[in-house]
C-alpha cells in the first residue's frame, strides 16, 4: 500500500524546508486547516531524536501563530493521530465558535451549518510561517 503522506501529490505546500512541509487542506468548513508532514516515513514522535522533534514542534508552533496572526480564530485545534495513516504528521486547524462542530472536534457530529470564512492567502502564509519559524529557533 502507498502512503499518501509519502506520495505528497495535489498538494498545495504552503512552506517547507528539508525535513517537513505544511500543506494547506482543502475544506470548505475549515479554511485555514493545514497539516505539518515529515517527510520520511515514520509513524511517531518517539521516531525521531530529540534535536528533530523540536524542530517538527517549532514548525508546528509557526504554523499555530501564523494562523493566530492571519485568521484570529477563537481556538487552534493541534492533533497527531496517524491511526488511518501512520506517517508522522499533524494537523493545525483554526476554530471559531460559530463554525460547523464548535466545540466538537471537526472529526465529530455537525452542531450547525457553520459560516463560510475565507482563507488566508498561502504565500502570506507560507512567509509568516517562514518568519515565525526563524522567531522561535533564533538563539
Amino acid at each position: 500500500m502507498t502512503c499518501p503522506l509519502c506520495a505528497g501529490t495535489d498538494e498545495s505546500v504552503i512552506w517547507e524546508d528539508s525535513l517537513c512541509r505544511v500543506i494547506a487542506v482543502a475544506d470548505a468548513d475549515y479554511p485555514g486547516f493545514c497539516r505539518v508532514v515529515w517527510h520520511e516515513h515514520v509513524a511517531e514522535m518517539s521516531d525521531l531524536a530529540p534535536p528533530l522533534q523540536r524542530h517538527l514542534f517549532n514548525v508546528v508552533m509557526a504554523t499555530e501563530i501564523a494562523l493566530r496572526e492571519a485568521m484570529r480564530p477563537d481556538k487552534i485545534n493541534l492533533a497527531s493521530f496517524g491511526n488511518v495513516v501512520p506517517h508522522l504528521h499533524w494537523h493545525v486547524i483554526p476554530r471559531f465558535a460559530d463554525d460547523r462542530h464548535f466545540p466538537q472536534s471537526v472529526w465529530g457530529a455537525p452542531q450547525r451549518d457553520g459560516v463560510p470564512r475565507s482563507a488566508p492567502d498561502p504565500a502570506e502564509l507560507g512567509e509568516a510561517v517562514r518568519r515565525t519559524l526563524a522567531e522561535l529557533t533564533a538563539g
